[in-house]
């Protein structure tokens, strides 16, 4: 379904302009569409911005990058785009950069990793618009009841996936490596083994010696000795796992804050702590970014601006962030979201925002690589296989990748 937020079907004949925006819904139901956070942002712009009319319409996670791909495609691209991905698009140029559009103020208020993760060739085009990170959840009953206290490193969590298996805990440890996100937690894992996905210049670098020995590590001490559950995790997806964990039937997994409330709705006592590394808590976290983009097709650079400056408002960041349990991504919001005890639970997230590793977002490569690492990594902890041979295979594939842009 496509809910059109409309404030005027067409420009005015006075010079009016009327700004098309696309953007994702992240609500779960009826009850919490994206709809009615739009729908007051366009009145709220509209009404101190006579002569700019704003014309939104909101679709699922599942369709928006594909149809925002056919409006470029077709010629009709909409001025405004709240996607998941921006490279293409400023590879091929036809956005605006963020110098192009914003105030000094609003321009210089982003996260400075999200500044980064949002550039292209050293020039940012993806304003972020939502992020969120990443911890150890743990469930505070099991650990309680078999003496445990919150891992801190590899061996700890070893040790306690061991100790709730003995108690009969169905997935001590959750590791989803099936297709649906399998991405997000590879890269977790691999900065907690001093790795990632790319070297220091940005090149990728997926088959490094830490990133094979972390994967080793997983094998050999959690799969093969039967800790992570009853699927495997090359078939367990991220939903799967997590609606196990609000079920009361996982020890210890890597969420986000929206697991958080979820959880705790059940009755889920849950526990968070930075992920553990090889010798201690991983410095830094897993960041996940969403982008909003300027297209340049319809020449409303001004009007975009004028928009966007208006849209990350601390107001409208923190509304839009407080709805969805996910965090802001300018300075001032996370400083008003870090002091204000209402949102307490997410401190521990907003702390860890600053310091967090993303995607490749910039590599218009990330897209193939991405799938690559979907449908291979799990097989990379399958008991006799080669985390060496997989990861390499995934490495060949995003290098050709890239080489091909």
């Amino acid at each position: 379904m496509t809910a059109t937020l409309s404030g005027c079907g067409s420009d005015g004949g006075s010079g009016d302009v009327t700004l098309t925006v696309v953007a994702a819904d992240y609500g779960t139901g009826e009850a919490n569409k994206s709809d009615k956070y739009w729908d007051g942002v366009a009145r709220s712009f509209e009404a101190s911005h006579p002569g700019i009319k704003v014309d939104v319409t909101v679709l699922p996670w599942t369709d928006i990058d594909r149809e925002v791909a056919k409006m470029v495609k077709d010629g009709k691209a909409p001025d405004i785009a709240q996607i998941g991905a921006y490279a293409d698009y400023a590879k091929a140029g036809k956005l605006y950069s963020a110098d192009e559009m914003l105030s000094i103020p609003t321009q210089a208020n982003f996260l400075p990793k999200l500044v980064d993760a949002g550039r292209v060739n050293r020039i940012q085009y993806g304003l972020p618009f939502v992020a969120s990170t990443r911890l150890l959840f743990y469930n505070k009953k099991f650990f309680s009841q078999a003496g445990l206290q919150a891992p801190r490193t590899w061996s700890d969590i070893a040790s306690d996936a061991a100790a709730l298996k003995q108690r009969g805990v169905t997935y001590p440890f959750a590791l989803p490596l099936g297709p649906e996100e399998s991405q997000a937690e590879t890269l977790m894992w691999m900065l907690s083994g001093g790795g990632g996905y790319t070297d220091e210049v940005g090149s990728y670098n997926i088959e490094s010696e830490e990133n094979v020995k972390t994967f080793n590590w997983l094998k050999t001490n959690l799969v093969e000795k039967g800790l992570v559950g009853p699927v495997a995790p090359g078939k367990l997806n991220r939903a799967k796992a997590f609606e196990a964990f609000t079920k009361g039937q996982v020890g210890m997994l890597n969420g986000h804050p929206t697991l958080m409330e979820e959880a705790e709705k059940k009755g889920v006592e849950v526990g968070m702590v930075p992920l553990p590394g090889e010798k201690g808590p991983t410095q830094g976290s897993m960041g996940v970014a969403d982008w909003i983009m300027g297209f340049k097709q319809n020449g409303h650079r001004v009007q975009i601006g004028k928009f966007f400056n208006f849209l990350f408002d601390d107001k409208n960041v923190i509304e839009f962030a407080d709805m969805y349990d996910l965090l802001p991504v300018t300075d001032s919001a996370s400083a008003a979201m870090e002091d204000d005890a209402k949102y307490k639970p997410l401190h521990k997230f907003l702390e860890a925002l600053p310091e967090s590793a993303f995607y490749p977002f910039g590599k218009t490569s990330w897209a193939a690589a991405s799938e690559s690492i979907k449908e291979n990594i799990g097989k990379a902890v399958e008991p006799g296989s080669s985390p060496e041979t997989v990861l390499g295979r995934i490495s060949r594939e995003a290098t050709a990748a890239e080489a091909a842009e």
